[in-house]
């Protein structure tokens, strides 16, 4: 599941927000007493890179290894939260310890089935173009809830095509729950699915009579509804131990979804690809 290949994967700061994948999870000041000094004091800022093993295309048995950069972090009381491709903002200063809300603008880049299609027979109906989605992402944290430095956090991305490729927009609803295991270890589990409207449905899912015939494959018609729902588990270490004076991180993710309604049902799912979709991804980062 594309929404769920989550660039915060890459680093310990992001707590994994997705394919399969949009989300975003608090920053782990809350892994340390509230009184303790930190590198996430005001303004912060982590780069970094990761590598994700994942489908060629949404629905597809075929997978590769791509690098992935990342950017996050908090500068003016603006939050950066990566998305997949792409970044989100969050306007609503936050106060560790309390109840925390975000709002603000979502961007990215949809090359689903743009490039790099290893299937010969999804490749014969041709390439697509890239969409530039953009919308906007807003969501909920409580901290506090089985231990004094956890939180449970509930986000949803609205996203439209601009660009003119499916015309179409998704929705992309997501609960995330996340611990400190030590100083220098997090984790977190993230639950997320996938909407998308009867335009986005026929441009990615749909099989023209013409393609048809030139592919072997049934013709089918896409419409709208749920894509795909999954879960992602995420583990990140700070490598020298302490979260809060930043530095460098290591990140480890896994992630399975399902295919559902005409995503699944598509030849390009059912035919030439699976309804199963995983991935997995490793990143070093730096925080200061």
């Amino acid at each position: 599941m594309r929404k769920s290949l989550l660039l915060a994967a890459a680093l310990l700061p992001a707590a994994v927000a997705t394919p399969l994948a949009a989300q975003e999870a608090p920053p782990p000041t809350e892994a340390v007493p509230p009184a303790a000094p930190s590198v996430f004091d005001g303004d912060w800022l982590t780069v970094g890179v990761g590598a994700m093993y994942t489908p060629s295309y949404t629905g597809s048995d075929d997978y590769e290894l791509s690098p992935f950069p990342l950017v996050q972090g908090n500068l003016g009381g603006i939050g950066i939260a990566p998305r997949p491709a792409g970044v989100a903002l969050d306007f609503i200063p936050d106060t560790r310890g309390e109840t925390a809300f975000a709002l603000g603008p979502t961007a990215r880049l949809n090359r689903n089935r743009a490039s790099r299609i290893k299937d010969p027979v999804v490749e014969a109906l041709g390439e697509l173009d890239t969409a530039i989605e953009v919308g906007a992402a807003t969501g909920v944290s409580f901290p506090a809830l089985l231990n004094p430095y956890d939180s449970l956090s509930f986000n949803l991305d609205a996203v439209w095509d601009i660009a003119g490729a499916h015309d179409g927009m998704s929705l992309s609803p997501s609960i995330s729950y996340f611990t400190p295991l030590s100083r220098g270890m997090a984790a977190s589990l993230s639950l997320s699915a996938t909407r998308i409207d009867g335009d986005q449905a026929d441009y990615y899912y749909s099989v023209s009579p013409a393609q048809a015939l030139t592919s072997g494959l049934p013709g089918f018609a896409a419409d709208g509804g749920w894509e795909s729902a999954g879960a992602n588990l995420f583990v990140g270490v700070d490598l020298d131990g302490d979260i809060t004076n930043g530095g460098l991180s290591l990140a480890l993710l896994g992630g399975y979804s399902r295919m559902l309604g005409d995503a699944k049902r598509s030849p390009l799912t059912s035919v030439r690809g699976s309804a199963d979709q995983w991935i997995a991804g490793a990143g070093l980062g730096y925080t200061f």
